[in-house]
C-alpha cells in the first residue's frame, strides 16, 4: 500500500504536469479502491477482480488509471464520455461497485482551505490536498450490468461485418435488416468519407531504418489532400 503522496508523484511523473486534477484523480481512485476492498495500487491478483468506468477524458481519469493499474488493453479500464468527472468502481467478485464524483463545491470552498495561497491554481493544488473525502466526493452505490463480452479475457467473438467483411470482436457489431455490421458501415462512425490510400513508405518494416519526417512530408499520395479536422 503506498501513500498518497507516492502515489501522486508516481501519477504527476506518469501524466506529465502537476495539476489540481491529477490530486483528485489520485484521491478519487484511493477512495474507490478502499470502498470495494482493494489496495492501491492494485495487485496482480485484484487487477483481474477489477473494472473501472471512467467519464471523463481529463487529467483525473489519468490519475484514476496510473493508481489502480486499469488499462484498455486488460479490458479493465472503460471509458464512457460524459463529461463528468467521476469514476465507478466495480469489484468482479463480490459484484458491488461505486461511483465516485467530484464535487462542484470543493472547487468553491477551495480558498477555505488554503487562504495563505494567493490564485486559485495554487489554492486547489493545497486544499485537493487536506480536504476530507466528504467534502471532495459523493459516493453512489450502484448496479452496473456487465456482459462477458464485457470482461477481461480473450476474445469470445468475432463476426466479419456483412458489408465490408472487416472482423468485429466482443459482440460489438450493429444489426441491420438481419445483417451483423461494423460500426462505420452502420452508420455510427466517428469519422466520414473514409477512402482507401497508398502511401510511398507502405513496405516499411520494423527491422527497417526509421522513417525521417521528411518522408513522410513528401508522401505525394498524402501531400495534396492534407486531413481535414471539422470542429463543428
Amino acid at each position: 500500500m503506498q501513500s498518497f503522496d507516492e502515489l501522486l508523484d508516481a501519477s504527476v511523473a506518469a501524466h506529465g504536469h502537476l495539476c489540481p486534477g491529477q490530486i483528485v484523480g489520485v484521491r478519487l481512485a484511493m477512495l474507490g479502491c478502499r470502498l470495494i476492498g482493494f489496495e492501491v495500487p492494485c495487485p496482480y491478483h485484484q487487477l483481474k477482480k477489477l473494472i473501472v468506468f471512467i467519464e471523463m477524458d481529463r487529467c483525473t481519469g489519468d490519475a484514476v488509471a496510473h493508481v489502480t493499474g486499469v488499462k484498455l488493453g486488460r479490458r479493465s479500464l472503460k471509458f464512457v464520455d460524459y463529461g463528468i468527472m467521476a469514476a465507478t468502481f466495480i469489484n468482479l467478485e463480490t459484484g458491488r461497485a461505486f461511483r465516485v464524483i467530484s464535487t462542484e463545491e470543493a472547487r468553491d470552498l477551495a480558498p477555505l482551505y488554503a487562504p495563505q495561497e494567493p490564485d486559485q491554481r495554487s489554492q486547489q493544488l493545497a486544499a485537493y490536498r487536506v480536504m476530507p473525502d466528504s467534502v471532495l466526493f459523493r459516493v453512489q452505490e450502484v448496479e452496473v450490468e456487465l456482459s462477458p463480452y464485457d470482461l477481461p479475457g480473450p476474445t469470445r467473438r468475432k463476426v466479419a461485418c456483412a458489408r465490408c467483411g472487416q472482423v468485429v470482436r466482443d459482440h460489438r457489431e450493429v444489426i441491420q435488416d438481419g445483417l451483423a455490421l461494423c460500426r462505420p458501415c452502420a452508420g455510427g462512425a466517428y469519422f466520414k468519407a473514409a477512402r482507401e490510400i497508398v502511401w510511398d513508405a507502405m513496405n516499411w518494416l520494423p527491422q527497417s531504418q526509421d522513417l525521417t519526417m521528411d518522408s513522410l512530408e513528401n508522401d505525394a499520395h498524402l501531400k495534396d489532400r492534407p486531413p481535414r479536422l471539422s470542429l463543428a
